[in-house]
């Protein structure tokens, strides 16, 4: 009988040192990658600009890279073009300019293509940073028209929030996009419960890259009676517990007395004494903004209300919302300096 083999060592550490030192690599690699092509785009500007090429000069530098670097891809002209765009956009904001190199060149051109004004693409390309997304992510929550609900739906939270975790309002959003849960129209909260639970990778990314789940109808015993929490998340960045309430109705006042009561609950029994006092989250089919408002004006938690779309938003209509949104903006602007 052969032996059997040893048990496994623990080569977690190596691998993550693996794993670390590709990902730096890779990081340079593409800041180096970035940086050419911002290179290439300011010489094509500054030539194009003075008139000293015409644009029938990028078709030959195109076929001229071809012959001398034969398999190299990446300089056809349509992309020499996309380099010189990439500069002209990026070359005098100081803000985003610095945070581009951080991004591969498919999310440019992704943000590029399909952004159309200056503070959509910073939007797009901090997010993009910030959370790490994927191609795959950035291009639905484009699709899913996150820059216009942000702007034209920012979060509704309680004034101790704001308070406590001021940088929770560009943490949170208004509403959450759950297209991926296919669920039926008259679905109910344990169809809403049981489809987060199955595509809880989906969910995560949809929330924010610091958010950690813990766990599901998270058990709570106050005065001898027990309760249970639909879900339970922690951010690393707010260092704090994140309640999630789930209400497949419109919203309601009196929910936000029971989310209340599950904060008060997390803070003394089950809060770190290095955390910072847990926030809580009331998803809601529907709100109205106004009730919404009367019902936070005086509430004493640090909490939210949100809601979630089971479908992809018209981006069209809130496209026209926002340019009268931003109309709207100019005028009063205009007013103020009359």
């Amino acid at each position: 009988m052969k032996d059997l083999p040893a048990p496994s060592p623990d080569f977690r550490e190596i691998l993550d040192l693996i794993a670390s030192a590709r990902q730096r690599a890779y990081q340079a690699v593409n800041t180096a990658l970035i940086d050419l092509y911002w290179q290439v785009g300011e010489h094509l500007s500054r030539k194009l600009d003075t008139a000293e090429w015409g644009e029938g000069v990028i078709v030959q530098l195109a076929r001229h890279i071809a012959v001398t670097y034969p398999g190299l891809r990446g300089f056809t002209r349509p992309n020499l073009f996309r380099m010189r765009q990439f500069y002209e956009t990026y070359r005098v904001d100081e803000i985003v300019s610095p945070l581009v190199r951080q991004l591969p060149w498919t999310h440019h051109m992704i943000i590029l293509n399909q952004s159309k004004r200056p503070e959509e693409r910073e939007f797009y390309v901090r997010l993009a940073v910030r959370e790490q997304w994927s191609k795959r992510e950035l291009e639905r929550q484009i699709k899913g028209a996150l820059f216009e609900r942000t702007v034209l739906s920012p979060p509704q939270a309680s004034a101790l929030l704001t308070q406590i975790h001021p940088e929770a309002l560009s943490i949170f959003k208004d509403s959450y996009l759950l297209e991926f849960l296919d669920l039926p129209a008259g679905h109910s909260e344990a169809d809403l419960h049981k489809g987060l639970l199955l595509q809880l990778r989906d969910f995560l990314i949809e929330l924010g890259r610091d958010f950690c789940f813990i766990g599901t109808e998270f058990p709570l015993q106050v005065g001898g009676r027990d309760f249970a929490l639909d879900l339970l998340f922690f951010h690393r960045g707010l260092n704090c517990l994140v309640a999630f309430e789930l209400k497949v109705g419109r919203f309601e006042p009196e929910y936000l007395g029971k989310l209340g009561f599950y904060l008060e609950a997390l803070d003394r029994d089950v809060r770190k004494p290095h955390e910072n006092p847990a926030i809580g989250v009331l998803l809601c089919a529907s709100k109205d903004a106004e009730v919404v408002e009367y019902a936070m004006s005086r509430n004493l938690s640090p909490a939210l209300i949100a809601e979630y779309q089971t479908q992809l938003p018209d981006k069209q209509l809130l496209q026209r919302k926002l340019h009268e949104f931003y109309l709207l903006q100019e005028q009063a602007t205009e007013g103020g300096d009359a």
